[in-house]
């Protein structure tokens, strides 16, 4: 017997899909778990520096990561190398070059 759990305010479209807050799409479990890595904040912490963030939102969005660590540590890591490749390939501008020539950067 497969017990199937069932995470409140989370969504998760497909396999392959990031899993979101159902109220808010756009926000992804990954986001919100980030703030707790980064920053050590507990779930009234992240409550009170993003208003918009329910507690029970963010308790289920927790519950979820502890359930699935290794799928959103993949994304997380995902993430981030597509940005640190995305930097390290930005073209800088004339004046940006300039203004680090002089030391201003």
């Amino acid at each position: 017997m497969t017990l199937q759990v069932i995470y409140p305010h989370i969504e998760k479209p497909g396999v392959g899909e990031p899993a979101r807050l159902q109220r808010i799409p756009r926000v992804r479990i990954a986001q919100i778990v980030m703030d707790y890595l980064a920053y050590g904040w507990s779930v009234e912490e992240m409550c009170r520096q993003h208003s918009y963030l329910m507690m029970a939102e963010a308790h289920a969005a927790m519950a979820y990561y502890f359930d699935h660590q290794e799928e959103i540590d993949g994304e997380i890591r995902r993430e981030w190398g597509e940005a640190e490749q995305a930097k390290s390939q930005k073209v800088r501008s004339a004046f940006w070059v300039r203004m680090q020539a002089k030391g201003l950067l």
